[in-house]
């Protein structure tokens, strides 16, 4: 289906040879859909999910009545030697190779952003080229287990057919389907159905003896394409309505989304092939190799951290899962660093990512004057969960399974909050900084101006109490309370300042006037506060300066021009970033070695040097620990800390999006 011909025009051009990295995407579609392999060969080890909890897919290839493993465990089978991987941003490629046949393995997520059903559209593509060298029958045989239905041994059941003479396929799904029936982080998903699906060279069947899906293609020689699909039946509860994914706008079954599939196969192959030039070509032009590899090894991992629906209205919805982390949903210091990938892409996902905030925001129990953190755990999106109150969190447990209740419909006084765990001046600037990005993107106003009332109840929060902020938490809640954090000190002047853009482009130029003025006031006084001889301080005041953060928040001033800080700031903090760097990066700040990959490549965009970047991607390929690339780490050992396949690493494509406002 047109594959062979996009395939070896792209592999001229751009293509990313790996030889290591910590996790590799195979499927990538949402946080219940997420599939990787955690070793170096395909055969190592089982697939997984993100979680690390086994998706055991095996495949097997049949020469001359040897098996050969080349996908899943290999246990006691012979293996088919890999010798080659290559990834893209929306494909991994394994080839394996011996003396009587060649066998090339692609895993297609075409997650381009500038189609949402594309997107949402749980359908990844898996190729097989097979050649044979000095062979007389090859046949291939590809296996799906239950894993992918349920979280615990449960029974299942399946079912296998063909779609209007179009393709054949197999199902299978757990007897007990109880939809959105969990919530919770280190969860996969146990209701829906999978699907495999092929065309007229591959036999389906279910075996319910083994609970697994089974494809056979005998006598292959050329190429067989497959699609492994999910249908969730319901995706999100969102502020009470059950609400579906956004490709069942388009497709009333998955069955007819995956025969569109098939169809537009040849389509997709080609906007995928065209992203995957577009940013490997732009990202080796910025930072190198290093960087392309960080950006590719990002992309699908960034997109497939979310969920794609729309609210009652249409409007679309994009709300990720803080993974590996609480499970929380829609939280807005988690899209904060994802969105420079959204925003060079389309915008319209930055805006799903902030209506969620902007609606709870609006309910009668948020009775507080500054932004919310979340809107619930995943895949409840119907009311802030971080940040309760000791009485609260007594009533309800915190269970990995637990549902917490509506908060959105709790009556105003419910207490259910507690001050000390909100992060007030990071979630407003937040919010004011990623609305007046998308309004400079489009150059438009109309996105913001049903909610400037609570933009500028959020602009004299900080205006109140951004200059020096009390002790809180900031999105680096890890590292515990701080007083006086210069760098959330930064945030709230560049969410000053991004209501000043918002004004100017609205047509105000005397309220942008006057609050730029007041963000430029508060940056002098900062830089007088915060100095520290060749570098600022972590924190405010005298015998501070042996302490120092990276102030990732600067660079909205270098994207706006606004100008609000001296070129002296930028030189002096970069430059120490560099001194301070370890083997695998710069750490966050003078308390611990650990690291944020994101943060560190905000950094790298005020200065386009590849300097920072280099110790990041050392990282990805060098750490032992084989877990999605996460963004915080040991600078020093390699050894990841937390937080697995999170959104936040669309925060790698800053640099791209700086050259590109530039």
């Amino acid at each position: 289906r047109g594959l062979g011909d996009v395939y070896k025009r792209q592999k001229r051009r751009f293509i990313m040879k790996v030889t290591r990295a910590a996790s590799i995407p195979l499927v990538t579609h949402d946080p219940y859909f997420s599939i990787w392999s955690s070793s170096d060969h395909l055969y190592d080890t089982d697939t997984v999910h993100w979680t690390g909890k086994r998706q055991q897919i095996r495949g097997y290839l049949t020469v001359d009545k040897t098996v050969y493993c080349f996908m899943g465990d290999k246990e006691f089978h012979q293996i088919l030697p890999q010798i080659s991987l290559d990834v893209t941003a929306t494909a991994t490629t394994y080839t394996f190779e011996n003396d009587k046949v060649r066998l090339c393995c692609r895993f297609t997520s075409p997650l381009i952003l500038s189609d949402p059903l594309l997107v949402s559209r749980p359908c990844t593509y898996i190729d097989f080229m097979v050649e044979k060298k000095n062979a007389d029958n090859v046949q291939l045989d590809f296996i799906v287990s239950a894993d992918l239905v349920r979280q615990e041994k449960d029974e299942v059941a399946g079912f296998a057919g063909t779609f209007k003479q179009d393709f054949s396929y197999a199902s299978m799904g757990r007897m007990r389907q109880q939809p959105l029936g969990s919530s919770g982080d280190h969860t996969t998903i146990d209701w829906g159905y999978v699907y495999l699906a092929g065309n007229d060279k591959s036999t389906i069947t279910y075996d319910a003896a083994n609970e697994v899906i089974r494809c056979q293609a005998a006598d292959l020689n050329g190429q067989t394409t497959l699609i492994l699909a999910y249908d969730d039946l319901a995706s999100i509860n969102y502020f009470g309505e059950w609400r579906k994914a956004y490709w069942t706008t388009k497709y009333k079954t998955i069955l007819e989304a995956i025969s569109a599939a098939f169809a537009d196969q040849k389509k997709v192959y080609k906007q995928a092939s065209e992203i995957d030039c577009e940013i490997e070509a732009k990202a080796k032009k910025i930072g190198g190799d290093e960087y392309a590899f960080l950006c590719v090894m990002s992309y699908r991992h960034a997109i497939a951290a979310h969920k794609l629906i729309t609210d009652e209205d249409q409007n679309l919805i994009f709300l990720s899962k803080e993974n590996d982390s609480n499970g929380c949903i829609g939280t807005v210091d988690v899209s904060y660093p994802s969105v420079p990938l959204f925003m060079l892409y389309n915008t319209e996902y930055v805006k799903g990512m902030l209506r969620p905030i902007f609606r709870f925001a609006d309910c009668e129990m948020w009775t507080y004057d500054f932004a919310p953190h979340d809107v619930g755990r995943y895949p409840y999106a119907w009311g802030q969960v971080y940040g309760r109150s000791d009485e609260e969190n007594k009533r309800f447990r915190s269970d990995n399974q637990f549902v917490y209740p509506p908060y959105y419909m709790y009556p105003s006084g419910s207490n259910v909050y507690g001050l000390r765990d909100q992060m007030p001046v990071e979630e407003c600037g937040n919010m004011l900084i990623m609305t007046a990005m998308v309004c400079c993107m489009e150059q438009n106003v109309s996105f913001a101006l049903p909610y400037m009332e609570t933009l500028k109840k959020w602009r004299e929060y900080l205006i109140r109490y951004g200059a020096d902020p009390g002790e809180q938490l900031c999105t680096d809640d890890f590292a515990g309370h701080l007083s006086h954090n210069t760098n959330l000190s930064v945030k709230a002047i560049m969410g000053i300042e991004g209501y000043a853009q918002i004004a100017a482009l609205a047509g105000e130029k005397d309220e942008a006037k006057k609050y730029h003025k007041i963000a430029a006031d508060m940056a002098s006084d900062w830089e007088k506060r915060a100095k520290a001889d060749d570098h600022y301080q972590l924190v405010f005041g005298e015998g501070k300066k042996d302490t120092w953060s990276l102030k990732y928040n600067l660079i909205w001033d270098k994207l706006w021009k606004s100008g609000l800080f001296s070129d002296e700031v930028y030189e002096k903090e970069l430059a120490y970033y560099k001194k301070k760097a370890n083997r695998y990066g710069t750490p966050l700040d003078s308390r611990a070695a650990y690291t944020k990959s994101d943060w560190i490549l905000w950094c790298a965009a005020m200065d386009n040097t590849a300097a920072l970047i280099q110790p990041v991607a050392a990282y990805l390929k060098e750490t032992t620990t084989r877990v999605p690339f996460s963004d915080w780490y040991q600078t020093d050992s390699g050894m990841y800390c937390y937080f697995i396949a999170r959104s936040v690493q669309g925060g790698i494509f800053m640099p791209m999006l700086a050259e590109q406002i530039k």
